[in-house]
């Protein structure tokens, strides 16, 4: 039973009796190992470790990934369609309104045993303290699962793993430090909570239901190669990433070629599961998204030379590469019949 909620003197929520535990988390399989690209981006990676915490596997709803096309200035976001998670694992995803204080609304959920999918300052996130904490200010996605206001402490899926917070960064990630104070104009931020709403499907219905979204993925893919896209309009960004230097290069990178080869990384580890499961994929067609993969590491890794020495390289060989995978993936995986 969902324990009652308490309200303290101040008005703010808090939960009834003792903090609960914060749970043991070991990463995923996906998110250890050898991996081309060990991070994606916060959200995949928040649901690899949400769905892990559930006690299911993420590796069955990676079927949207075929359908990753070019943007004109980067490659689609990927991201677990919610339709598809609700269909694989019964958790639906609803928006939450932050009607009055974030604190108090994610509580609210977290006591129903709810998982609150929250836009965050990653200044205040300890476990970025390589990249953006107390440094940057980039929007973030974590997944709270548990908070105790009294010792303002709060657990949260980020990145490729659980983790904890407290003290100033609980007051910094609920925006309740004095600089926040009297600024009417701060918006709220966009919310999401996830919950169990029917049992998740398991075995042999698990991986039936997981091709069928595959076959309705496949049907969406781009109609042209979108490599191909990418690379008429490659010059033209080029000249830019000369211009702007290393800070945009990091940005450019990110949405491109790491989109590109982290999604087709994961496209090449869903066709080996589905093969584990007893369909028959001919190994050539996971080889091929996974040379995507490692393709577009080494291009990134040609462009941070080519800016050092500020060198025009339009990478020829390497869109070639990419090009033949690319075709070597979606077309032959396309006219197998599940």
């Amino acid at each position: 039973m969902t324990p009652p909620l308490t309200t303290s003197l101040n008005g703010t929520l808090r939960a009834p009796g003792p903090a609960s535990p914060m749970r043991s988390h070991v990463p995923h399989a996906l998110h250890q190992g050898d991996r081309v690209w060990q991070e994606t981006n916060c959200y995949v990676d928040l649901w690899i470790e949400l769905l892990h915490g559930f006690g299911l596997d993420p590796r069955a709803a990676f079927a949207f990934t075929a359908t990753q096309d070019f943007e004109g200035d980067q490659f689609t976001f990927f991201k677990f369609p919610l339709e598809d998670l609700e269909r694989l694992y019964g958790t639906q995803v609803q928006e939450l309104a932050i009607y009055d204080s974030l604190e108090e609304r994610v509580l609210a959920q977290t006591l129903r045993g709810h998982t609150v999918l929250v836009e965050v300052d990653g200044y205040y996130l300890p476990n970025t303290r390589a990249t953006s904490y107390r440094r940057e200010h980039p929007k973030t996605t974590v997944g709270i699962d548990f908070i105790d206001p009294v010792a303002r402490r709060l657990g949260y899926f980020h990145n490729t793993g659980y983790h904890v917070l407290d003290g100033e960064d609980y007051q910094g990630v609920f925006r309740k430090l004095p600089k926040f104070t009297g600024q009417a104009d701060l918006l709220f931020p966009y919310v999401e909570f996830a919950k169990q709403v029917r049992p998740a499907l398991q075995g042999t219905a698990l991986a039936e239901a997981s091709a069928e979204l595959l076959c309705t993925h496949l049907a969406r893919r781009p109609l042209r190669n979108p490599i191909t896209q990418w690379r008429a309009e490659f010059p033209q960004q080029l000249e830019t990433l000369l211009e702007r230097g290393e800070g945009f290069f990091h940005l450019y990178s990110f949405n491109l070629m790491r989109q590109l080869g982290a999604n087709f990384e994961f496209l090449s580890k869903y066709l080996v599961w589905l093969s584990v499961q007893g369909f028959e994929i001919p190994a050539q067609i996971p080889a091929a998204a996974q040379k995507i993969a490692s393709e577009s590491m080494v291009m990134q890794f040609r462009l941070v030379r080519a800016m050092a020495r500020g060198r025009h390289d339009l990478c020829s060989d390497c869109f070639d590469v990419l090009e033949r995978a690319y075709d070597e993936t979606l077309p032959p995986l396309a006219a197998l019949a599940f």
